[in-house]
């Protein structure tokens, strides 16, 4: 506030508390069908219109200052909602703070900047909006938060793009040097709903070391052919809640993760799944426990992979669910990870010297798929995979796109691509594993000579093996 001279300071001052009062009892609709209409500064709470502090919503002019003074007024007076209203509003980063609701109208876009002197230095911090050490925040009201990430790419190619890198300077290292979209670093009791996240340059959205999170309501798209562009990435966070939301995006969908703490107690329900990567991926980073993950009652379409959990770390994997599922997963260009497998579960060494953790009790209950590939478990001498279980599983195998497969896919790291015959089912370093009414069904065989191959096992690897009313048979 200190660029604000007395009499404009006022005449802000004014303006806000006459916009909270009119605004309080004025219902802004949801974008969806079924949300209840909630009032911007409903319970008393301090209303701080973005425009009131000089946000022009034009498109062309910044408004990075205008959000940031309106965003730090409103907390400094202990918090409250921040309503941007229809626009398009071209911004850097915006810090959220704590007792912040940020609520982006519907028809107003928060449109981040393709520049990288309109971000942190610190090239961690690059994101269009972020939340850091911040407890009690909030991001909603059925507008539109977009990362222009198309003009990120420098070569579109039909197999994958080339994506611009700010590596340049020093300031960052490797290809993948590209601002996020959406940010919650250090944080506690957050809120996401309601709300669009579009175009993503690097991933959309991302929650890093934070606690009781809520993510619903939520459309996340980001193009189908440019890689990094995950939906929800979740590191080293603990009891969060992600449902009703659709995710359509070139990378990972939701991808738990720890590289800082642990990860404890996630569910993701009723969720609407495309991807060219995997839709659901617990890992690779996994330095520290994942624990108590339930993921339920979704819907994934045309992904690269289904249901995937890759150990490369010290960490181990407990305790995870997936339960009343229903995909298809396909062949993309190789350059993707992935080989159209449903359910994927790896554990592998990240470098020589890692010594890997371990992968403990995970359950499959009504999976029903249609894939170009069969299910696919690889542990490790020193780390078997134990107590897999599978009731009322169903894959439908069947080819539909041109790609000649005939390769196990380890990526990132391990063996990478290795030449071999595709299977219903593979399987090695595996220990009790359970399967009650799985069912393979196979349809047509496109000339291929290992077509209908029910098991690929090393009968030395697999121990304690159970199959109850399990079928493999043959569609013409």
């Amino acid at each position: 506030m200190g660029s604000f001279d007395g009499v404009w300071f006022v005449r802000v001052l004014v303006g806000i508390l006459v916009m909270s009062s009119s605004l309080a009892g004025t219902p802004l609709a949801p974008s969806r069908p079924g949300l209840q209409a909630l009032k911007v500064g409903e319970r008393g709470r301090l209303v701080c219109r973005a425009s009131e502090f000089g946000a022009r919503g034009d498109g062309k002019e910044y408004d990075t200052r205008a959000i940031q003074a309106s965003i730090d007024y409103c907390a400094e007076q202990g918090g409250g909602v921040v309503h941007i209203s229809p626009g398009v509003y071209l911004t850097g980063t915006v810090f959220l703070k704590s007792n912040i609701t940020l609520w982006v109208d519907e028809g107003a876009t928060i449109l981040g900047s393709t520049r990288q002197e309109d971000f942190p230095a610190q090239w961690t911090r690059w994101y269009t909006i972020l939340a850091e050490d911040a407890e009690n925040v909030e991001l909603t009201g059925g507008g539109i938060v977009a990362g222009q990430g198309l003009k990120f790419v420098e070569e579109f190619k039909a197999e994958k793009n080339v994506m611009v890198s700010w590596n340049e300077t020093g300031d960052c290292v490797g290809d993948e040097c590209r601002p996020r979209l959406v940010g919650f670093v250090n944080c506690k009791n957050v809120h996401i709903w309601n709300v669009f996240l579009e175009e993503p340059a690097y991933w959309c959205l991302h929650i890093v070391n934070s606690d009781t999170v809520s993510v619903h309501d939520v459309s996340i798209h980001g193009d189908f052919n440019s890689p990094n562009t995950d939906g929800i990435d979740i590191v080293s966070s603990n009891n969060t809640v992600i449902k009703d939301c659709h995710i359509d995006t070139g990378d990972d969908a939701i991808c738990p993760k720890t590289m800082l703490g642990p990860l404890y107690n996630l569910t993701v329900t009723n969720c609407w799944i495309r991807t060219k990567s995997c839709a659901v991926k617990v890992g690779s980073q996994t330095n520290y426990n994942l624990e108590n993950l339930h993921f339920e009652q979704l819907t994934i379409v045309d992904s690269h992979r289904g249901l995937g959990i890759q150990l490369r770390d010290r960490g181990n994997i407990n305790n995870v669910t997936y339960a009343n599922i229903q995909m298809s997963t396909c062949y993309y260009h190789p350059s993707w990870w992935g080989l159209a497998e449903p359910i994927y579960v790896t554990a592998c060494p990240r470098t020589p010297d890692t010594v890997i953790g371990s992968i403990n009790n995970i359950h499959y209950i009504n999976i029903t798929t249609t894939s170009e590939n069969g299910i696919f478990l690889s542990g490790l001498e020193e780390s078997f995979l134990k107590g897999l279980h599978f009731s009322n599983v169903n894959v439908t195998l069947e080819r539909w796109t041109n790609f000649t497969g005939g390769y196990h896919d380890y990526r990132p790291g391990c063996q990478g691509l290795v030449v071999h015959r595709m299977s219903g089912l593979f399987m090695e370093y595996v220990d009790d594993v359970w399967m009650h009414k799985v069912i393979l069904r196979w349809k047509g065989s496109n000339g291929m000579s290992d077509w209908g191959l029910p098991f690929d096992i090393t009968p030395s690897t697999v121990h304690d093996m159970h199959l109850l009313d399990y079928e493999n048979t043959y569609v013409s």
